[in-house]
């Protein structure tokens, strides 16, 4: 039975050097839980030690209530896919997803049964003679969602399954993967470095640096209460302003934010602007330093303007530590 994902103050070193510091996560079963943050951060890592493919330092891991920090890979009853796919290049489809059945000693009529059933779910039922060379890149990145599908597994950790396809096959896809992973009672791990896919995905964020944890939350709570400037700066596209203040401290605001105004305000003067059809980003020169603003498509821009914000809008974070400061 599936049940929730823990891990309690997990510590991964090689060498000198801290790859996971002292960690502290929960997923729930049926839950997807992104791994967030730019490369380097620790996410990998931590999906190895969840599998069992590397051991901690210290720390515990807990599936379902059992502690298994220890356990080799195949006993965790883990449903992997890799960014690579890892699939056997010389099999069919069918004959990827039906070896490790086989392997297992399943019987020949519940392999059919299974193999239907995922082929149907993941509409791949028409390419089940096909090798992993005749597929596209969504096929190939579908027919390894597949055979974890197919382990029935207590955990689901995914590995920047999409970074190797094209950005419009990235986003065609992500409605069905969601659908697909939070359908059922498993714990989800999703790893990315792509904010968009991982707000699109997953239920909650854990954002990383260096090792360490950031911020945990929903996508909404990130964008609208980001624990730090850095989390600020990584949850939101085009990047938050930071502006900085004679007390020294950071005034974050998001350049969809901010609106023209008569008086008041920051003076501005345009250097550049991307059209982006139903919006515009442009690119601006004030005394605070560079500042990003995004408005609508049609909206017509002077080359000397003044730009305000609503005082609602405003993030004030620590000009040294970089936390958020209380409203």
């Amino acid at each position: 039975m599936a049940g929730s994902l823990r891990l309690e103050q997990l510590l991964r070193r090689i060498g000198t050097r801290t790859i996971v510091d002292h960690l502290d996560l929960t997923v729930a079963g049926g839950d997807c839980l992104a791994l967030l943050g730019p490369s380097g951060c620790g996410k990998s890592s931590i999906l190895r030690l969840i599998a069992g493919l590397d051991w901690p330092d210290a720390g515990r891991i807990l599936l379902a209530g059992r502690d298994i920090t220890t356990l080799p890979p195949v006993r965790r009853q883990v449903g992997m896919v890799f960014q690579s796919y890892a699939l056997y290049p010389h099999l069919s489809v069918a004959r990827n997803l039906s070896l490790g059945m086989e392997m297992r000693g399943v019987a020949r009529a519940t392999i059919e049964r299974e193999l239907d059933r995922v082929l149907a779910l993941l509409q791949l039922d028409e390419l089940r003679g096909r090798r992993p060379a005749d597929l596209s890149g969504g096929q190939r990145q579908r027919v390894a969602l597949a055979r974890a599908l197919l382990r029935r597994p207590q955990v689901f950790l995914l590995d920047e399954p999409m970074s190797n396809l094209d950005a419009q096959l990235r986003e065609e896809l992500r409605p069905q993967l969601r659908t697909i992973l939070c359908g059922g009672s498993a714990p989800v791990v999703y790893v990315t470095h792509d904010q968009q896919e991982a707000m699109g995905i997953a239920d909650r964020i854990a954002v990383l640096r260096d090792g360490r944890l950031q911020q945990c939350g929903t996508p909404q709570q990130l964008y609208e209460q980001p624990a730090n400037a850095f989390v600020a700066r990584f949850i939101g596209r085009p990047e938050i302003n930071l502006l900085p203040q004679p007390d020294g401290s950071l005034l974050g605001v998001r350049p969809e934010h901010l609106h023209p105004v008569a008086e008041g305000g920051i003076a501005a003067r345009l250097l550049s602007r991307e059209w982006h059809g139903a919006s515009q980003q442009l690119l601006l020169s004030t005394s605070y330093g560079p500042l990003r603003w995004v408005c609508n498509g049609d909206q017509p821009v002077e080359a000397e303007l003044r730009l305000g914000w609503e005082p609602r809008r405003v993030h004030r974070f620590d000009g040294r530590s970089g936390l958020r400061l209380p409203d």
